[in-house]
């Protein structure tokens, strides 16, 4: 692996505490077997994480064997997890890749929490970089897309995006080191394998070091990319306040920043469609025209372009029992109750917190603001209603609605992103329910 590369990103601080994601295939095993070179000399502490998709019978009971086992000999401390992708993807109404994605992701995301890792590595390597850019060209993607894959993101690294697949069987072969094959990687029922089969053959031909092209193509995009959203992001900290941005002031910005900044005001749900939609309001003479674009209304108002959420985007209530996970789409994140019996530490933040038990009244929901709750939120010695703390955080109304605040049957307990309240803290000894929020794992290959 290129040292340079993983200085550059900063992928491998010192004495670092790192999960690798091993399938088994020869990708992932040449990642785990060059991290644990590296380990000495980084004082790293590896751990790995399978999971098993449930997609190929016996033959993903065999990978899981096989990584355990390769693990083991290397005392390595490995996790195994699974999940029924199929079932998932029919659920859920998606394709069988992105339902796998999704299900793998939120696995390392929670073992990563279990174990305490800092970084979650996964085996990317330059020719994965390359079927991803041009499968989004061919999709017709913007600049972003054409980035490819992300070196880094959150915590998870990428450190084989230098590395090639021939490189990759050269090292392992001289090495003498066993993988096993997925039997789906040579079927073209996948478009990504027909590209890799089909069309990026055909495609070295004309250019030997394709996949490292690409990738100082990609390098070179995301330096544009990075550059042009950051001016975005400068227009709306002078231009976009209480939801709402100068139509004037947008329709001003060439066309690349507009649509960068619609989709950071947005969320970054926007298609190019909507984007379309949105700024020939802006640039209209209609003062009170609107467009529905994904889980929001844009309407203007004059000289202002207003962000709604739609009615959908509010947080459905949820009754938390102890012990439970609750997932809540509507904001992209997690609950996660854990009874404690005599805790020996509390430590309370904007979204962990340490409910004493024997003052909770009832049930605990969590659910979006009601209208007129306040709270007295401990260390703060007053009670404010949550119109005026969201008001104080400069929260428009469509964020308002989006922050999950906790409820016993006495009213507000808990404000994600501002605190737990005075009459339900708990001190060390107390018989405690802890409640950790967190964002959901994002969905990327």
């Amino acid at each position: 692996m290129n040292r340079a590369f993983l200085e550059k990103y900063n992928m491998l601080p010192k004495g670092s505490r790192v999960l690798c994601a091993v399938s088994g295939g020869k990708d992932s095993v040449y990642l785990l077997v060059r991290l644990l070179e590296l380990a000495p000399e980084l004082d790293l502490e590896l751990y790995c994480a399978h999971f098993n998709h449930c997609l190929r019978g016996a033959e993903s009971e065999r990978d899981r064997q096989f990584v355990e086992s390769f693990c083991a000999e290397r005392g390595v401390v490995c996790y195994s997890g699974s999940g029924d992708v199929a079932a998932f993807a029919e659920e859920q109404g998606m394709g069988i890749e992105e339902a796998a994605r999704e299900l793998r992701y939120r696995f390392l995301e929670e073992t990563a929490e279990k174990t305490g890792a800092l970084r979650i590595a996964t085996a990317h390597t330059a020719d994965d970089n390359a079927e991803t850019m041009l499968l989004n060209l061919v999709r017709g993607s913007g600049l972003h897309g054409l980035c490819g894959i992300p070196p880094v993101r959150g915590r998870i690294i990428r450190p084989m995006l230098t590395v090639t697949t021939a490189e990759v069987l050269a090292y392992l072969d001289e090495h003498a080191i066993a993988h096993v094959e997925d039997s789906t990687n040579a079927s073209n029922d996948y478009s990504r394998n027909r590209l890799r089969h089909e069309v990026l053959p055909r495609l070295r031909e004309q250019n030997p070091n394709l996949a490292q092209s690409l990738f100082r193509t990609a390098e070179l995009l995301r330096d544009d990319e990075e550059y042009l959203t950051k001016q975005a992001e400068g227009f709306l900290r002078e231009h976009f306040a209480n939801g709402a941005i100068n139509a004037k002031a947008l329709s001003a910005l060439p066309r690349p920043l507009s649509a960068r900044a619609l989709q950071i005001a947005a969320g970054g749900s926007l298609s190019a469609a909507h984007i379309e939609a949105v700024r020939a309001i802006a640039e209209g003479d209609d003062p009170h025209a609107a467009a529905d674009v994904t889980g929001m209304r844009v309407f203007r108002e004059y000289d202002e372009l207003r962000f709604g959420a739609a009615e959908k985007r509010k947080i459905a209530p949820r009754v938390i029992a102890p012990g439970s996970v609750i997932t809540l789409e509507e904001v992209g994140l997690e609950l996660k109750a854990y009874p404690i019996k005599k805790c020996s530490e509390i430590h309370n933040s904007f979204n962990i917190f340490f409910f004493k038990s024997a003052n909770i009244c009832g049930n605990i929901t969590v659910e979006s603001r009601r209208e007129g709750e306040k709270i007295r939120l401990a260390g703060r010695d007053c009670t404010k209603s949550l119109k005026k703390l969201f008001s104080e955080k400069r929260l428009n109304g469509v964020e308002r609605d989006l922050v999950p605040v906790l409820y016993d049957e006495a009213g507000a307990i808990a404000v994600y992103g501002l605190g737990i309240a005075e009459r339900c803290e708990a001190k060390a000894g107390d018989d405690v329910l802890e409640i950790e929020i967190t964002p959901l794992p994002h969905k990327e290959r």
